[in-house]
């Protein structure tokens, strides 16, 4: 009879692509990695793996175990969801991987809604860019990606994966505040020849960004690299770039930087995304709600406050 955890390195083998990729990912070293995949193809009496240069490739029959693989651990999570289902308390771990501005304005009253909710609940949240949680909520590393969607960037598909959408999110030109008026700007154009703040290369939002500035004729002179938006708040208030921020980075507060519309007046979607089979699990199901609470509660400060005009933070229905 074929072993499951043999099984389960197969797959992780085919996901990561790697054999250092998979040891790491599961604390093995490479060599037992190696050793436990030797044993699966005896028990399956075909080769699995062949040597290309430096590394291995599935074989035909290798990729026939991996997709059976896939269905036996999605039946085995559904089995776990419906087991948790049956009692009466939420309970276990789960764990949460987001991006920074989440992190900031949305995670800390999710977790107090479910502290005060579901005590015997633990969840274990981790900063990730949404590309990244994508794919490690698909390989079972977490259970939940709270992630975002820039306007007209496509991600990578995942068919095992769901996806809730949370809200809406602005997008605008953050210049410094007039008292630090030496890097002034009031419209996209103007920033052309001026020092900028993105995120790093490669990112969703550095990409789209870029675009809008070829867009609008110039090419973004960006002196300061960084993913922390706290950073970039900092450079652009102490007025020495500008950048793009979301009004999800104030959750409420005023704004320490000027705002100004963009061209098409531009939103990215907040969304979550769990594995099919196991979004049904109690813990998953409480966390997704608690978000939905805490995207609406932001959304409510952020229309409520007295010093600034609403700004268009807009809670979605699940779809």
């Amino acid at each position: 009879m074929l072993d499951v955890r043999r099984l389960r390195l197969l797959r992780e083998l085919k996901i990561r692509g790697t054999l250092a990729g998979v040891a790491a990912a599961l604390a093995y070293s490479p060599s037992a990695v190696s050793q436990q995949l030797a044993l699966l193809e005896k028990e399956a009496g075909v080769v699995l793996l062949k040597k290309v240069g430096r590394r291995v490739q599935l074989t035909p029959q290798a990729e026939i175990l991996v997709e059976h693989t896939t269905h036996l651990l999605e039946r085995l999570e559904l089995a776990e969801a419906d087991l948790r289902a049956s009692t009466t308390t939420v309970s276990g771990t789960v764990r949460v991987a987001v991006f920074q501005s989440a992190a900031l304005a949305v995670i800390p009253r999710a977790l107090t809604f479910l502290a005060e909710q579901f005590p015997a609940l633990r969840v274990e949240v981790t900063e990730r860019e949404p590309e990244r949680g994508l794919f490690e909520v698909a390989a079972r590393d977490f259970d939940l990606v709270l992630a975002e969607q820039y306007p007209g960037h496509t991600r990578a598909h995942w068919p095992d994966l769901d996806r809730v959408n949370l809200a809406t999110d602005a997008l605008r030109l953050a210049v410094p505040p007039a008292e630090n008026s030496r890097v002034a700007a009031g419209t996209l154009e103007d920033t052309a020849g001026l020092p900028w703040v993105m995120e790093p290369v490669g990112t969703a939002s550095r990409q789209w960004a870029t675009q809008l500035c070829r867009s609008a004729g110039f090419e973004p002179d960006v002196r300061f690299e960084t993913a922390d938006l706290i950073a970039h708040i900092r450079l652009i208030e102490s007025g020495n770039a500008v950048g793009i921020l979301p009004d999800l980075v104030w959750a409420g507060r005023m704004p320490a930087v000027q705002l100004h519309d963009l061209p098409g007046t531009p939103h990215r979607t907040l969304f979550s995304a769990a594995r099919r089979s196991s979004a049904q699990r109690p813990g998953v199901v409480v966390v997704r709600r608690a978000l939905d609470r805490a995207v609406s509660k932001v959304a409510k400060l952020t229309e409520s406050d007295p010093l600034e005009p609403p700004r268009p933070f807009e809670p979605l229905a699940p779809v």
